[in-house]
């Protein structure tokens, strides 16, 4: 559940960031769905939402492992998280045809039964008929590679969340056309897999040619030091017009949203961010936050 009401929100919005991609974490192999919501404006969430669904949740790795290896139950190894994925996946697929062949039978002679419903397989309908992206969660180099040996299989539109060593293999995830949301930039080795993370990531993708933006992963690092965040990824390497881009229009293209805001165009939501100083800057904040058009 998500609390608009959570003080995050307000912290986020007198930083400057006005929309958010909100989620849940990487305990599980299967999350769930992700939705885009502005930071301030009304109390009620479903007056705040952006766009609903915005991709679908995975994760490899270390997290789902060390959720379950206490309760003597899979997955206890990464091959195992993949095996759940996977099996899902073609649970789904086969669900998807089964419903295809039903819709198209409906009212002839050939007309079958209609497929028991099942909440789990619809919830990756979307995902599957290429209406929104997984978000796979990776940090490690053979984690992002069987995200894309999975998202190959089964012919679906991803994103690499964390890409924390994408640094190491840019090349082939420009190959792949993998698109990436880098993060933490703050961000200790408190973890195996972050052995290589480092704050030159963002702009050893970006130099590639790898669609990059730059994430907080709140609350491992509030939302609220995005700004920081994207300055801290021009001291490791980035260039600073596109550190601005990581942080506005390239986040807002990845997931989807970027028809209503990321930049400031004729028709979209009038989110503007008004700053005397440096935006990167840890000493300056905004002058002026407007989102909808209104200033908060």
């Amino acid at each position: 559940m998500i609390n608009p009401l959570d003080h995050c929100f307000e912290e986020a919005a007198q930083a400057g960031v006005t929309s958010v991609v909100c989620g849940m974490g990487s305990a599980n192999p299967i999350g769930g769905t992700f939705l885009a919501m502005k930071t301030a404006g009304s109390k009620r969430i479903d007056k705040r939402i952006i766009k609903n669904p915005v991709a679908v949740k995975f994760a490899l790795g270390e997290n789902p492992k060390n959720v379950y290896k206490d309760k003597d139950t899979a997955p206890v190894t990464r091959m195992a998280t993949a095996a759940i994925i996977r099996e899902q996946l073609f649970k789904a697929r086969r669900y998807l045809d089964d419903m295809i062949d039903y819709e198209s039978s409906a009212g002839t002679d050939d007309e079958g039964d209609r497929p028991e419903y099942d909440a789990k397989c619809e919830a990756l309908m979307p995902l599957l008929k290429h209406e929104i992206p997984a978000h796979f969660h990776a940090h490690r180099a053979d984690d992002i590679f069987t995200a894309i040996r999975l998202a190959k299989e089964f012919d679906i539109d991803y994103v690499i969340i964390h890409a924390t060593e994408g640094h190491l293999i840019a090349d082939e995830l420009l190959e792949d056309n993998a698109r990436t949301i880098v993060g933490p930039v703050i961000s200790e080795r408190c973890k195996p897999e972050l052995r290589n993370h480092t704050i030159e990531t963002a702009g050893v993708l970006n130099k590639a040619g790898v669609p990059m933006c730059i994430c907080t992963d709140h609350p491992v690092v509030p939302e609220q030091y995005l700004p920081l965040s994207a300055g801290l990824a021009v001291r490791g390497g980035l260039d600073r017009n596109e550190a601005l881009k990581a942080i506005t229009i390239y986040p807002a293209q990845i997931t989807g949203i970027a028809d209503r805001v990321g930049s400031i165009e004729v028709g979209k939501d009038a989110d503007i961010v008004i700053f005397s100083g440096d935006p990167l800057s840890v000493c300056d904040t905004p002058d002026m936050v407007i989102v909808n058009g209104t200033v908060i």
